[in-house]
């Protein structure tokens, strides 16, 4: 293999697992563990970060395995499709990541090695069976989203209540991303007969429910400032995230073409990035 031929396998490989996704559920970890205590840096805290960056990552590859044909209509550009990485290296791919993610957490303590094999399970059963349920399946992917959260707290070896209300907030904007989702990806779920609210209501039903859940979420934002959970550097980005989450809705309900829809999950990265910062500021 030529070395052209290596950086365009490596290049498929980290389209595979999507590296922002995964650095994401890896500092959802950090802010988990800022819910219960104050941060400082820790052996557990860092475990915790490679276990759900490692853990989303084989995830992230065996979704794309599994949607390989629906790809191919969807997105002919992720990197299994378009001939980067072969359907077996994204499985072996996706074997080292979990190995990877089990050590980890087995090293930090028996409850975090509990949880993530929850997770993973939880993750495996909506990319397999849940995924074409619609919005169960939406429900699915969003708990594995918010189990960084509690997995945080765990690596410190407790929960608190604080940990709930945000858990409640991500799992509320999650799900309206994942419904908009639908949407980018109707004409491949609509040939594979998976029953999104876009593929078994229509575009416009779907940016509806898209925007309820995203503003429900924005509803509860600024409760753990009110209640004093968190300090008032919490503000600034949390308004900024919600000022992107009203926009993207109203943007979103207003041009329910795949085309924007496909613009409107991207930004919304960008708005749980600014979420994520704000609970960490807040505990600051």
């Amino acid at each position: 293999m030529d070395a052209e031929s290596k950086m365009s396998k490596l290049t498929g490989y980290l389209r595979l697992i999507r590296p922002l996704n995964c650095t994401m559920m890896g500092f959802a970890v950090i802010v988990g563990a800022s819910l219960v205590s104050d941060l400082s840096f820790s052996l557990n805290l860092i475990l915790g970060f490679v276990t759900s960056f490692s853990l989303t990552a084989a995830s992230m590859a065996i979704n794309d395995y599994c949607d390989r044909e629906i790809d191919a209509i969807n997105e002919p550009n992720r990197p299994i499709p378009r001939g980067d990485v072969n359907p077996k290296e994204a499985l072996g791919l996706a074997s080292a990541l979990c190995i990877i993610g089990f050590i980890a957490a087995f090293i930090t303590n028996f409850a975090s090695f509990t949880i993530s094999v929850m997770a993973l399970i939880i993750s495996v059963a909506y990319i397999t069976k849940g995924k074409g349920t619609g919005l169960p399946g939406n429900f699915l992917v969003s708990v594995s989203v918010v189990i960084p959260f509690i997995y945080g707290g765990l690596t410190l070896g407790h929960i608190e209540a604080p940990t709930f209300l945000f858990v409640a907030i991500v799992f509320l904007s999650n799900t309206g991303r994942e419904i908009t989702k639908g949407i980018v990806d109707v004409e491949g779920d609509r040939s594979h007969n998976i029953k999104t609210i876009a593929v078994t209501n229509g575009e416009q039903i779907a940016s509806v429910a898209s925007a309820a859940f995203s503003l429900c979420a924005v509803g509860l934002s600024l409760l753990p400032w009110i209640w004093g959970l968190v300090s008032d550097l919490f503000i600034p980005l949390v308004i900024i995230t919600d000022f992107g989450l009203i926009i993207s809705s109203v943007i979103l309900l207003r041009d329910h073409s795949r085309k924007n829809a496909k613009r409107i999950k991207k930004m919304s990265l960008i708005w749980f990035t600014t979420g994520l910062l704000a609970f960490i500021l807040g505990k600051i």
